[in-house]
């Protein structure tokens, strides 16, 4: 009988010490590079970029610890970002106060939003990670793509450098794990609700001034051989230029100008015409920056300018077509 209460005894003290599941100690951290969508162009397309998350647990453990398995499951929850209202859309912004939507995806196909524990219908992403017997003082580690999209149509961005920094409660790392004796276990059902750390980032992009222009035919129409009289007419240029943008409209002097004189040729020779920026017909419209062109300030909108041209009275000339070619240009 004593031997049998002895072996008892050692089997109750050696269940004792192999129950302390708290032997095992799991730390979980993560790093994301700042995503950036570099030049986005109002008048244009939408604009893709990525970024890298890395995230890695490491696993600790006392005495005895090496006979246990974690099985670890992580969540990385982004948020708002502290110049964003809400998450859908995220948003960044520029010193003048403008507003950029973009949005960060869990997948290639920009469909599954990224979100955070915090936002129900925008869950973060989720990754499990495992150790296994005899696994004490190993990491092992992961990443992670991070899609982010600036959709088009955003027509009114004004110029200059946008950006959202994702730091603090903006990210959270969040993970639970589940230690099991000889690596028999699964992992847990959620990622639990604590900020077990950070992976700050900033979302940035950049708004440079463009502008797209045309311009219609000047039409003086029908004009008698004489010349003895003034003749009048009117074209427009429709310019489209990027919000807050300063730009200026010139006009070349033509193909057969003599100075700054525009002429048209034709059959019976050159006859002397302008343009001009004012319906008064006082303003010459030339191509010196700052003298003689247009200017004005960028809308994201179409604006229409008008050309106020004038044949004056001259010598007469043969009848005919007359013509000349004129080089619109925009410089912002």
């Amino acid at each position: 009988m004593p031997m049998s209460h002895a072996v008892r005894t050692a089997a109750a003290l050696l269940a004792a010490v192999l129950g302390g599941g708290a032997q095992a100690v799991t730390t979980c951290s993560a790093t994301m590079t700042d995503i950036s969508f570099g030049a986005v162009d109002p008048l244009g397309g939408l604009v893709d970029a990525t970024a890298t998350i890395n995230y890695q647990c490491t696993y600790s453990s006392g005495l005895l610890g090496n006979l246990y398995g974690v099985y670890a499951r992580l969540c990385l929850s982004i948020g708002t970002g502290a110049q964003g209202t809400g998450i859908a859309p995220r948003q960044m912004t520029n010193t003048s106060g403008d507003v950029m939507a973009f949005q960060l995806y869990r997948d290639a196909g920009h469909s599954q939003t990224w979100g955070s524990i915090d936002t129900p219908g925008t869950p973060p992403l989720q990754r499990d990670l495992s150790f296994t017997i005899l696994g004490v003082g190993t990491t092992r580690t992961g990443s992670a793509t991070v899609y982010g999209r600036v959709p088009a149509g955003q027509t009114g961005l004004g110029i200059g450098s946008y950006a959202n920094a994702f730091s603090g409660i903006h990210t959270r790392l969040s993970f639970r794990y589940n230690e099991v004796l000889l690596s028999l276990g699964t992992y847990p059902a959620d990622c639990g609700t604590a900020n077990n750390g950070t992976f700050a980032f900033t979302a940035n992009a950049n708004v440079a001034p463009a502008c797209t222009v045309s311009a219609a035919d000047h039409d003086f129409g029908p004009v008698d051989g004489l010349l003895g009289v003034a003749h009048d007419a009117a074209s427009a240029i429709s310019l489209r230029c990027t919000y807050r943008a300063p730009w200026q409209v010139s006009l070349g002097n033509g193909q057969n100008a003599s100075g700054t004189a525009r002429r048209m040729s034709g059959a019976g020779g050159l006859i002397t015409y302008e343009l001009y920026r004012d319906i008064a017909r006082s303003q010459r419209w030339g191509s010196s920056l700052g003298i003689d062109t247009l200017a004005g300030t960028g809308t994201g909108t179409t604006q229409n300018l008008t050309v106020y041209g004038r044949v004056p009275a001259q010598a007469p000339r043969a009848a005919g077509l007359y013509t000349d070619t004129i080089v619109v240009t925009v410089t912002y």
